[in-house]
């Protein structure tokens, strides 16, 4: 059985080369994925772009109508970083549905990871960070009015706090956010997760293991999930320039395995993400994200 992995061309806007995001990313990590055999002659699950009723159901009417029709405030703009035209639109819809799409195929199949995903600022009211839609938190919500999952558990592994999806969730008893990551980074005014684990910065491959395995135990305990979103953004890399923890591949590698061997081993399917990952040089920074596939087909 191979490993279902979801790509949408739309999942790159085609920023600018010199843009502090690194869209070109996403491009570059399906042709990786694909030459290195990772994908199969199968190819890619290609996802439909997401509906407006699935945004609704996370973010605000208003906010989902603004991304819609490329009317986004300038100040909202500002937050996320980036102009939310016709392109962003697109690609922020097709992220989303990459992301329910791959909720769906890990009920199905046990394990299925996006090539995009893991916009973990945006909140109810607007988008921040890089984040235009909260493809985990829409994902989450879907499942749960179709009635598919009864209890959810996000894993973000992103060096920076998943505020947006902390405050989405945090009159949601049917999910449990989780949140591993630099405390001192952005945002600068955390939420509240339902177990938040802020670390100091310079933490390396051996403490952040032993710190991820005690804060899996615990979140599940609590959570007792039907559906794990795994976020393995590989800004906590000690590369990363925009993260202040000090992971090498082969520390990042092993918390995408024991995250996801954690729960394969207790029988719950794990959809999941990539999540941030910043860099001027993009081979290297795609083949950083290339790592998250690469381990899930460990278990397939």
């Amino acid at each position: 059985m191979a490993l279902p992995i979801i790509h949408h061309p739309a999942f790159d806007a085609n920023f600018d080369a010199h843009h502090r995001f690194p869209m070109s990313k996403f491009t570059r990590l399906a042709e990786i994925l694909v030459e290195d055999g990772v994908v199969g002659p199968a190819g890619y699950h290609v996802p439909a772009p997401a509906l407006p009723g699935w945004l609704r159901l996370a973010h605000d009417p208003r906010y989902v109508d603004q991304v819609l029709f490329s009317a986004v405030p300038p100040a909202t703009e500002k937050a996320i970083g980036f102009k939310v035209d016709e392109k962003v639109a697109m690609r922020s819809r097709c992220a989303t549905g990459g992301t329910v799409l791959a909720a769906r195929l890990a009920l199905a199949e046990g394990l299925a990871c996006n090539t995009a995903g893991g916009s973990h600022h945006a909140g109810r009211g607007g988008g921040a960070g890089f984040s235009v839609f909260n493809d985990v938190a829409v994902a989450a919500l879907v499942l749960l009015a179709d009635g598919d999952v009864s209890r959810v558990l996000v894993v973000d592994c992103d060096v920076h706090q998943g505020d947006g999806t902390a405050k989405i969730f945090a009159d949601e008893p049917r999910v449990f956010t989780l949140s591993i990551h630099a405390e001192r980074n952005y945002p600068p005014d955390k939420a509240r997760s339902d177990l938040d684990v802020g670390l100091a910065d310079g933490t390396v491959d051996e403490a952040y293991l032993q710190a991820l395995g005690e804060a899996l135990a615990a979140a599940t305990v609590r959570s007792l999930p039907d559906l794990v979103f795994y976020n393995a953004g590989v800004d906590p890399h000690r590369d990363d320039r925009l993260g202040r923890l000090a992971l090498s591949d082969v520390g990042l590698a092993e918390r995408d395995r024991r995250v996801i061997g954690y729960f394969r081993e207790k029988g719950v399917a794990v959809a999941a993400v990539i999540g941030g990952g910043y860099s001027r040089d993009i081979e290297a920074l795609a083949r950083r994200h290339s790592i998250l596939h690469r381990v899930a087909g460990e278990f397939v």
